[in-house]
């Protein structure tokens, strides 16, 4: 009789021990995170948020709709010549003198390398290039969104800068700087004319 018990023990033993019959009865501990919306931890947890800083270069997906604060993309129009895109463009800096050490830093940095530090075109690739200069009236005839989207998306040998200079507060700084440069740099010459 000793010996049926242990066998009865034994296969009772291994009937219950191999088998999970509780297994799908009760519930994962998956499906309780699943019940509470926001946890403690999630509120601290390093988590991306792509459009929570307008500080970024990116460039919305076609046909996706921007959130708030995403400077809108035009350089499919930039690119097939429709320049007059980066007329509508405004300089939504208040105080353009405030940002002139700034626009300085990054013109000297990325811009004097072909157009000159006084925007002549006189910069030692800008001789090889044919960059031209920034204080002709043409130059100066250019709106702020329309210097502002050369530097953005380039034009020509001139190539673009909106992914070195990211910062679109620093783009418009450049902007602001260089009209500063054409101010000081009086009036344009006239061409042909006896200077």
């Amino acid at each position: 009789m000793k010996r049926d018990l242990r066998v009865v023990a034994l296969v009772a033993a291994l009937g219950l021990g191999g088998c999970d019959f509780y297994y799908d009865r009760i519930p994962s501990p998956d499906d309780a995170l699943k019940l509470i919306p926001w946890f403690d931890h999630m509120i601290t947890s390093p988590a991306v948020h792509p459009y929570e800083a307008a500080t970024l270069p990116r460039n919305t997906p076609r046909g996706s709709v921007p959130v708030d604060r995403i400077e809108a993309d035009w350089q499919a129009s930039w690119d097939s010549a429709n320049y007059a895109v980066g007329n509508v463009v405004r300089n939504p800096v208040p105080e353009p003198a405030r940002t002139l050490a700034k626009g300085d830093t990054l013109y000297q940095v990325f811009c004097a390398v072909c157009h000159g530090s006084g925007a002549a075109g006189d910069g030692p690739v800008g001789r090889r290039v044919g960059a031209p200069s920034l204080l002709t009236e043409k130059a100066r005839a250019l709106s702020d969104g329309h210097l502002y989207s050369l530097i953005r998306y380039g034009r020509g040998v001139m190539p673009r800068y909106g992914d070195k200079i990211f910062l679109a507060e620093d783009r418009w700084a450049v902007v602001n700087y260089l009209r500063s440069l054409q101010a000081a740099a009086g009036p344009a010459p006239t061409p042909g004319g006896n200077d």
